[in-house]
């Protein structure tokens, strides 16, 4: 076999087309062996260093040309560019220099290349790492780099994950990688139990369960993140994992309110700085899409001193009310909302009533504006300034300017005929100082 061939066998995936004994070409990704610091420096100072976590690089394309005197007289010809270019044309050819003096008179050198080249050892003869351990690579767009490193490495150990095997803990085989899953916590098991297993939690609403199977991570009660469920269980079981998930989240911390937003209607928590009975109590910003609210409201946040709208706060009154004291649903309101803040409400919604009482059995709306207007003593018609309404405060009928008196004046008026001048008790002993 020729010196081709034999490489072929041993590194087939090398090989991205076929080749003739005068020239070839080849394909090297280069492994690191270990999750390595990837420095990428800029060429100018405007720009920030990347650091970057790798395990493999992308590969170097050799074009080697084999001439009639290899290898007994002259080495192979070599030209080598990288994916992404991330290695720099001038290293390039500093490699190519360096694999044609590694090769001796007489002596094969392709498998010595490859060697060199696949495993990293070249970079160290490259004077690109650092006393740290680190790789310092140079180049004009850092930034979009570093995203092109990150995908590769990501779809490269993706690729050698699917072509391993594993054994699962849970069905006892040994399994392909392709129909396995790696977890965050590094365990392995097949997808088909994982299946049946977070299916199960999830149509028993047993959300706190579904996590890793492994004793050691349910000893610790590690959950699965969102990403790994989503490649697991169906679209549907994923939307009622959420569902019951946010549900726990409201039973254990009763503090935590919807965001308000129709498109968010995210978890919101509570301000762990909040000083409890404070008007700041009530601001909640959400996490998911920063929006700033009141939690008693529920309306954009009008600041600490405003209070709400009648509306919405005499609501969130009337259900503290409701409840029995010391009952379960108003210790929840006063964790949600702040004691202090529920008995000022309450108090400010008695004094509310009370007043509403007095205008109601003490005052006239005028027809006209609307504004109360309480008969302190005299006549029993009245007018309003700002709207220069004439009205029987008894009745509230608006008088005409014309014929004033003919509403006291009509016998069939029963309630108001003979009452312009309708005194109290209190009237008559009312005296001068």
């Amino acid at each position: 076999m020729s010196e081709i061939q034999v490489l072929e066998s041993i590194y087939p995936d090398f090989f991205p087309e076929t080749n003739t004994d005068s020239f070839l070409r080849l394909e090297i990704p280069i492994q690191l062996g270990q999750p390595t610091t990837i420095l990428i420096a800029p060429e100018d100072t405007t720009q920030c260093d990347i650091l970057l976590t790798l395990s493999t690089l992308p590969p170097l394309l050799l074009h080697i040309v084999l001439s009639e005197a290899y290898p007994r007289h002259s080495p192979p010809e070599v030209k080598i560019r990288s994916l992404y270019t991330w290695l720099s044309p001038l290293l390039a050819g500093r490699l190519s220099h360096i694999l044609q003096d590694m090769w001796q008179p007489g002596e094969e050198v392709l498998f010595d290349w490859v060697e060199l080249i696949r495993g990293g050892e070249f970079l160290a003869k490259l004077d690109v790492i650092q006393p740290s351990g680190a790789i310092k690579i140079r180049h004009l767009a850092p930034e979009r780099l570093g995203t092109f490193l990150t995908s590769y490495d990501d779809s490269a150990r993706a690729s050698a994950f699917s072509q391993s095997s594993y054994p699962c803990a849970v069905c006892l085989t040994t399994i392909k990688g392709s129909k396995c899953l790696q977890l965050a916590c590094s365990h392995i098991f097949c997808r088909s139990c994982l299946f049946d297993y977070w299916s199960l939690c999830i149509e028993e609403g047993s959300v706190e369960h579904l996590g890793c199977p492994d004793p050691a991570c349910i000893k610790i009660g590690r959950s699965s993140r969102e990403e790994e469920i989503a490649r697991v269980v169906s679209e549907d079981a994923v939307k009622r994992w959420r569902w019951l998930r946010e549900k726990l989240m409201y039973e254990k911390d009763p503090t935590l309110v919807h965001c308000p937003l129709t498109n968010c209607q995210g978890p919101v928590p509570k301000p762990p700085d909040s000083e409890s009975g404070s008007g700041g109590d009530r601001l909640r910003i959400c996490p998911t899409c920063s929006f700033s609210f009141c939690a008693f409201c529920k309306r954009t946040w009008h600041g600490s001193v405003q209070e709400c709208p009648i509306s919405h706060g005499e609501t969130v009154v009337l259900e503290y009310l409701a409840s029995e004291e010391n009952s379960m649903e108003r210790k929840t309101m006063e964790q949600r909302f702040g004691k202090k803040i529920l008995q000022r409400l309450v108090a400010q919604y008695h004094e509310d009533q009370l007043n509403k009482k007095w205008l109601a059995d003490s005052t006239m709306a005028c027809p006209g504006c609307g504004l109360n207007i309480e008969k302190s003593l005299g006549l029993s018609d009245s007018s309003v300034g700002s709207t220069l309404a004439d009205f029987f405060s008894r009745c509230g009928t608006k008088l005409s300017a014309k014929e004033p008196y003919k509403h006291f004046s009509d016998s069939r008026n029963v309630r108001c005929y003979n009452k312009l001048f309708d005194f109290e008790a209190e009237d008559l002993e009312w005296e001068p100082f």
